[in-house]
């Protein structure tokens, strides 16, 4: 490809982007050059550019298409330099321009709230006035309206810390801009930082324990709420010493900012900026609940001021989840609420200040004046849709047979449940069709069907799309798939989550609850109806487990009979509903199965370690799935079948790409009347819930009682054949006497070990060797968390589940923080280094052929190129960080990857600092242009002149499909078994 770059870097800049820009192409002019290169040494150049990069970096590449033609790669710096399409301006001037010249001047003897230089006082009413309507609006409840007044109250003070005269100095600066999304903050890059000074919200929060003893009338929980919103409006900066988690000490940073005159009129000005936001409140007839509320007076001020010391030290500003160590499921349940209450409130807040801040001085001064505020939330609060006339239409698409007949009265039922209800039933019951039904007696207006997995997300939409909902706006939303009514039909960005039904992922909905960017998305989910489709798989997950609960306690705010919220799963886990989320067995309506099948459960005793007498390791046909615990005895059993059986093998240890293209493959095959292109289907639990596919057969792992029944699903899903269908389950003896060995050590980190033994132990003394229909298997799942070992099991693993989840929370993986950045950088393929998920990071790995697993051949090629522009997705791999610490390979990086890429941050970084060198891999693997190198080809390990590693992860494929992640270790079990 030909190549042109365009410099316009100054000062030293200059220097350092000359000498990697000449050594890689052809000088044409005094700041361009050009030249014919390859993917590689493109991706090269612009990591080496990169890694010298400051604010006078200002480096574009365009490929030449064409003479007519050349399109925008990248921009390596100061994007300002060039426009959208990276040209750049030929004339220049510095006169000033009518369309520069400032309208509005800001006066020294008025307080500003931000660069629109809107009057504080009047930005505090109107976030607190529309903070309240916005609560009270989607809660609908007026049983909550105390804490609608926690809505007001929390509005009209948010921002009162920009009373601070260094930020009046800095917003009234003519050459003031706006900072972004996280709001506005001091931005003087030389003269100011906040490693040393608390931002706007902390000073706000500081003020609330100043005068906590004139908050007259509010009880602890209100305090708390109050103290909660005002501090955590705005996300946590990141600083290298964080001292200001200190209520005391953020007090001590800013009275050391300021003078003594400085203080004094500080908080004379309180007082003024209060009766402002009163009057206004008065004038337009708004109930002043700041006025009855709040007494804060001025005139003992240095009576406040020795209180506040006394009380202040040793002090932290509100956690973001109160969550401390468990203590009983029923203080458990209060703690859910308040985060619940908190996340909302929040929300409210935010979204209010978001709206008002968008506005210009003059339109927040006339529309408080004529009393109009209420218009700009109207699109907020008020959606229009056709979706009731497209599930009206849904509900016809069926004959009126028995089967129909039952499955809307099971919807009339839960659309009568006071509480939140929740749908129970076998696999392929209909429960889709339930749940659309139940919306439709509800009259939504927006569904909103959060699912687990993508896999699950996929499944849905396939579902609503083609069956139920043909002329609806059906949307796919997750961090992979932004589709809208079919698969590849790409949304628009401005159209993400506007469509009639959002299928989306646990994942996006928790996003408006642990982020700042995202926080304003609770509201469109209060207002929605949501189904929760498979919500069992949360419950042994970490963080998910509470997080989750907190959006039920949302929901639970609605006003009786109408919550809003369905839960579905075949599997309801009886005891979570009662003991963590409050509902009861009468919330839950069962729907009977319609397959009149027999079925049999025949457990298969074998060895974890061994080949022999392994059944994952035998040859199998006719349409059999054998489902496991894990990817790798999914890939291991594969592998050596793979030339003795027509098989495919999907688990969730794929790129991108090929997980998609797996994913149809599976279910084309296996569907309702599908191609049956394969016979056999060896897959990690990836494919036990909510996918419409069918085996004749089924092998699975020992696993939890909600895992089996799921996997069971998939089990002749339609009930055709008239044989007794056989589910085999194979079983080791540490599972069955609840050891953490083997493969009850993964049953174990998945918090299930012990229900999982219990469930064995009912089953064998229940059921045995009869054989059985699945209704009377769903009784005995019923029966099984009503008995005394079901529960005592429940407990114990719940009990784990939740203790890790409090252990994170307090480890504050959920709260939103910020870096302040003195300069915008690129924010593209990017993983939280405190993802909800764990501590996934961006890998590569080299390929490896295992046509031949007795002879497998190392390919020089790795599994996955980079994009070469800034636009396109990485075509990337994941794994988690503690697994590949495990396996020693971080060690290994940070002795050579240095010099198999010059190009990392790591680069230069001596030898006799190693743990610097891990991490900065580490932290740069959270970046998908620096991932963790699990496996080298060929010819980067001839650079180092070293052997590949003992536990390296390769790609690996054959001439049949990819096969996924697998370390080269893992294949030692084959040489053991020749």
């Amino acid at each position: 490809m030909m190549v042109t770059f365009v410099s316009q870097c100054e000062k030293k800049s200059l220097a350092k982007t000359r000498r990697v820009l000449d050594a890689y192409a052809n000088r044409i002019g005094d700041n361009v050059w050009q030249t014919i290169i390859t993917e590689e040494g493109l991706l090269m150049v612009k990591k080496l550019l990169r890694r010298t990069a400051s604010k006078n970096t200002a480096v574009s590449c365009h490929w030449i298409r064409s003479r007519r033609r050349s399109d925008l790669l990248w921009i390596v710096g100061n994007r300002n330099k060039f426009n959208s399409e990276g040209i750049v301006p030929v004339n220049v001037t510095q006169k000033e321009l009518l369309t520069d010249v400032i309208t509005m001047k800001a006066k020294q003897d008025q307080l500003y709230a931000n660069t629109h230089l809107q009057l504080l006082a009047e930005h505090l009413f109107a976030v607190g006035y529309l903070s309240e309507r916005l609560f009270k609006n989607t809660v609908n409840n007026e049983e909550k309206n105390n804490l609608a007044n926690i809505a007001y109250l929390a509005g009209c003070l948010h921002d009162i810390g920009k009373i601070d005269p260094n930020f009046q100095n800095w917003v009234r600066n003519d050459k003031r801009k706006d900072t972004g999304e996280d709001g506005q903050h001091i931005d003087v890059k030389k003269e100011f930082s906040f490693e040393n000074y608390p931002r706007h919200n902390e000073i706000s929060a500081m003020l609330l324990n100043f005068f906590e003893d004139q908050l007259k009338s509010l009880n602890i929980i209100q305090k708390e709420a109050l103290n909660h919103i005002v501090y955590w409006h705005h996300a946590k900066p990141f600083r290298k010493k964080d001292d200001f988690d200190n209520i005391f000490k953020a007090y001590e940073y800013f009275r050391k900012q300021i003078t003594e005159e400085e203080w004094q009129n500080f908080t004379t000005q309180i007082l003024v900026v209060l009766e402002s936001v009163n009057h206004l409140a008065d004038q337009y007839g708004e109930t002043n609940i700041l006025n009855s509320k709040l007494l804060w007076e001025m005139k003992n001020v240095n009576e406040h001021l020795e209180n506040f010391e006394y009380s202040a030290k040793g002090k932290s500003f509100a956690e973001f989840k109160s969550y401390s160590e468990l203590d009983s499921f029923d203080k458990l349940r209060n703690k859910i609420d308040k985060n619940a209450y908190n996340n909302l409130l929040r929300a409210c807040i935010i979204s209010a200040d978001r709206i008002v801040s968008s506005k210009s001085s003059e339109d927040l001064s006339e529309y408080i004046q004529s009393g109009r505020l209420l218009e700009w939330i109207e699109n907020v609060t008020e959606e229009q849709s056709l979706l009731n006339v497209h599930l009206e239409a849904a509900s016809t698409v069926f004959p009126m047979s028995e089967r129909t007949q039952l499955q809307n009265n099971v919807a009339l039922q839960l659309s009568q449940k006071k509480s939140i209800p929740v749908l129970a039933g076998p696999a392929g019951c209909g429960k889709t069709r339930i749940a659309l039904e139940w919306a439709r007696l509800q009259k939504a207006e927006k569904i909103i069907w959060v699912c687990p997995r993508v896999q699950v997300c996929q499944g849905i939409f396939e579902e609503l799309t083609k069956e139920y909902l043909p002329d609806a706006d059906i949307e796919i939303f997750t961090g992979e798939f932004k589709y809208t009514n079919e698969w590849g039909k790409e949304t628009d960005e401005k159209d993400c989550f506007s469509g009639d039904v959002v299928v989306t992922t646990i994942d996006q909905i928790l996003g408006s609850i642990v982020t700042h960017t995202n926080v304003d998305g609770l509201l469109p989910f209060m207002n929605a109806h949501v189904v929760f489709d498979e919500y069992h798989e949360y419950l042994p997950m970490e963080i998910f487990n509470l997080l989750f609960a907190e959006l039920i306690a949302n929901k639970n705010m609605h006003a009786d009979y109408q919550k809003k919220a369905l839960l579905v799963s075949a599997t309801p886990h009886y005891y979570y509903l009662e003991n963590i989320l409050g509902l009861k067995q009468d919330d839950v309506v069962e729907m009977a199965s319609f397959n009149h099948s027999n079925y049999q459960i025949q457990f298969i005793d074998y060895d974890y370690g061994s080949i022999v007498n392994n059944p994952f390791y035998k040859k199998y046909d006719n349409q059999t799935f054998i489902i496991s615990n894990t990817a790798l005895t999914a890939q291991l059993g594969f592998i050596y079948q793979r030339e003795n059986e027509n098989s495919i093998v999907f688990h969730a240890k794929f790129k991108k790409s090929d997980k998609k293209e797996l994913f149809n493959e599976v279910y084309d095959a296996f569907k309702k009347e599908g191609t049956q292109k394969y016979d056999v289907l060896r897959s990690g639990p990836i494919v036990q819930a909510s996918l419409n596919i069918s085996a004749d057969a089924m092998l699975t792992e020992m696993t939890s009682p909600e895992n089996m029944l799921q996997r069971l699903g998939r089990l002749d899903r339609f009930g055709k054949n008239s044989a007794v269908n056989i589910l085999s389950v194979a079983i080791t003896e540490h599972v069955k006497n609840g050891k953490q060995l083997g493969a009850g050590k993964f049953l174990n980190t998945l918090n299930s070990l012990q229900t999982t033994k219990s469930w064995y132990d009912y089953l064998q003394n229940e059921l045995g060797n009869n054989t059985f229909q699945l209704t009377q298997l769903y009784e005995l799942y019923r029966k099984f968390y009503d008995s005394e070992i079901g529960k005592i099991s429940a407990q114990q693993d719940l009990e784990k589940a939740i203790k890790q989840s409090i252990h994170l929370i307090g480890n504050k993986v959920s709260e939103p923080r910020v870096i302040v950045k003195t300069q915008k950088q690129e924010q593209k393929s990017k993983i939280s280094r405190h993802s909800l998920r764990g501590d996934s990071r961006f890998v590569q790995l080299a390929k490896l052929d295992l046509e031949d697993y007795t002879n497998p051949i190392f390919l020089n090629e790795y599994a996955y190129h980079p994009p070469v522009d800034d636009i396109s997705d990485y075509d990337n791999l994941t794994e988690s960080l503690s697994i590949i610490r495990d396996s020693g390979l971080v060690d290994h990086l940070a002795a050579k990857h240095g010099r198999i890429d010059p190009s990392h941050p790591m680069k230069g970084i001596p030898a006799t600092k190693m743990t610097l060198r891990k991490q900065m891999l580490e932290g740069g693997s959270c970046n998908a242009e620096y991932p963790l190198y699990l496996s080298y080809i060929q010819d980067d390990l001839d650079k180092i002149n070293e052997p590949r590693h003992n536990h390296a992860v390769y790609y690996a494929i054959c001439n049949q499909q990819a096969i996924g992640m697998i370390a080269i270790d893992k294949l030692e079990v084959f040489k053991n078994n020749l």
